[in-house]
């Protein structure tokens, strides 16, 4: 298994690099975004070697502990290497692991490719695995009835914001955690007005 490559970027794209190593290119598919350097740098991913009958593909991150979140995702029933690749590139490794720990499912489903069921499924199989308390409660999930992100996420998608930039926002908002969905609102609102 192939399970770290360290040459130079030879090219980039949107979800994918090409990496050098030795006069070989390797093509790896990427979360977007996730590779911080440009054309001509060294660069070290961890990978993850996906082996089908009729292919041989690479992911790679940037670190070792999200390699293992994207294998550990490779363990629930109906999520493949692009499904995981997607959730980790959509949500951030810290925020799916808040989604599944908070049992978070409208987080989950602005995932391309997950729905309400897979969303559902992901946290029932991954929820232990991912940090849940041993006293069967989920840290950080609210008192009340409804989750005031979900409720946040839900109003900025209508308003027309990106799945990756209403995670970003709600990633950034500095408010209390009991905090209800108009104040958390109101920060997310705050942090999308000042990129």
């Amino acid at each position: 298994m192939i399970a770290q490559l360290s040459g130079r970027l030879v090219s980039s794209s949107l979800g994918d690099v090409v990496v050098d190593v030795g006069g070989v290119g390797y093509r790896v598919y990427v979360p977007p975004g996730s590779v911080g350097a440009h054309v001509g740098d060294d660069v070290l991913l961890h990978t993850h070697l996906a082996v089908r009958e009729d292919a041989l593909t690479l992911y790679g991150f940037a670190d070792a502990s999200t390699r293992g979140l994207f294998e550990t995702l490779l363990g629930v029933t109906g999520v493949g290497p692009k499904l995981a690749l997607a959730a980790i590139g959509t949500l951030g490794a810290d925020g799916l692991r808040r989604a599944v720990v908070g049992e978070d499912v409208g987080a989950l489903t602005v995932v391309p490719g997950v729905g309400k069921k897979s969303a559902q499924r992901m946290i029932l199989e991954l929820r232990e695995r991912l940090g849940a308390a041993d006293d069967g409660s989920v840290p950080g999930r609210p008192a009340g009835p409804a989750d005031p992100r979900t409720e946040v996420r839900e109003a900025l998608a209508a308003l027309g914001y990106a799945a990756g930039e209403i995670q970003s926002a709600l990633d950034a908002a500095e408010t209390a955690d009991d905090a209800d969905p108009e104040a958390l609102l109101r920060a997310a609102l705050r942090t999308l007005g000042s990129r």
